[in-house]
């Protein structure tokens, strides 16, 4: 059995430039700031993903274990580039956490249905941004087995 690398990439999809600074502060305070790559919309996630025009090099854009991913976004939002991600069968096995400001059930139930692994509204408080990514964490890189690429 193949064990996990020690480092990890998480790629985070999400056009609000604040909401990404908190993620980077809260990964930060948890001790793995140099974990994080973003992107702003959903053609560069599959740029990114595709490793295609500015993410062409897999050593600066590597294949992530976890996609965090908006779903209201500009250019593609997160609904059709989690519909690409799950229908590809080279990506479709990368976990897809929708993290987002919606609170409506029709994109939870949208969200799942399409493949997303986790459906989680964005917290109000630093704190329980904190918390959010702990426990992100924890789960998917502790408690989480996930397939050896």
């Amino acid at each position: 059995m193949k064990e996990r690398r020690h480092s990890v990439t998480i790629l985070m999809a999400d056009d609000d430039q604040d909401d990404c600074l908190l993620i980077r502060d809260a990964f930060a305070e948890n001790r793995l700031p140099d974990v994080l790559r973003f992107v702003e919309n959903g053609e560069a996630l599959m740029d990114y993903l595709y490793q295609r025009g500015a993410f062409a090099d897999p050593e600066l854009s590597p294949r992530p274990e976890l996609i965090l991913l908006d779903l209201n976004m500009p250019r593609m939002d997160g609904r059709e580039a989690l519909r690409i991600i799950k229908s590809d069968p080279e990506l479709r096995d990368i976990p897809v956490v929708v993290l987002t400001t919606s609170r409506y059930e029709v994109d939870v139930a949208c969200s799942y249905s399409t493949g997303a692994n986790s459906f989680i509204t964005k917290p109000d408080t630093f704190d329980g941004l904190l918390w959010l990514v702990r426990n992100l964490i924890e789960y998917w890189f502790k408690a989480v087995k996930l397939p050896a690429r």
